[in-house]
């Protein structure tokens, strides 16, 4: 198994070593011919507006989409949510614009309100780590995604179909509960 991980902008690294941690082979994606032969693509955070630009100036959002639409498994964490959904609240861009959900930018504040916590996880049978930074939140998901976890009654992960979102950062943990997740959904 071979996962592709999106490095144009953002903390892409912590990804590649969880997923090393878990005996996955990575790829950087950083150019469509580094798209072939994945079977899973995780968006990282770092800022939505830089990436998705990136997206397009390198001619690899429509590719993605079209991997996305024909089923590749796909996880999008903090600004990769951001990319991932239909709607956001707070800003007019879209970018992806695939998953049924309408996203709140850095709904929980300043850098300075980042926070860490332990919660369920809906298919994780113990508490899962969550790491805040920035983060956006889902205000409301489409009848064809799931919620699977929320913090304080706000949605902070959810899947539909292949598509995997969550708010917060399980790649800045020791905890590989969702990396574990998102590859059995490729499996």
């Amino acid at each position: 198994m071979k996962i592709g991980v999106l490095a144009l902008q953002g903390a892409f690294i912590e990804h590649v070593n969880s997923l090393k941690k878990l005996g996955v082979d990575t790829i950087l994606v950083k150019k469509k011919s580094d798209l072939k032969d994945i079977q899973g693509l995780i968006l990282p955070r770092g800022e939505s507006t830089a990436i998705g630009k990136l997206l397009v100036d390198l001619n690899l959002k429509d590719e993605i989409k079209m991997l996305i639409e024909n089923g590749l498994p796909v996880f999008g964490t903090c600004a990769g949510m951001i990319l991932l959904a239909k709607n956001i609240t707070n800003d007019e861009r879209k970018h992806l614009a695939m998953m049924d959900i309408t996203v709140k930018r850095n709904a929980y504040g300043r850098q300075n309100d980042s926070f860490c916590i332990e919660e369920n996880f809906k298919g994780i049978s113990s508490k899962v780590e969550m790491v805040f930074i920035r983060a956006p939140y889902i205000e409301k998901v489409g009848e064809n995604a799931e919620i699977l976890a929320t913090v304080n009654s706000n949605i902070v992960a959810a899947r539909q179909k292949n598509m995997l979102v969550t708010s917060f950062h399980p790649e800045l943990t020791s905890d590989l509960k969702v990396h574990q997740y998102f590859i059995d959904m490729i499996k």
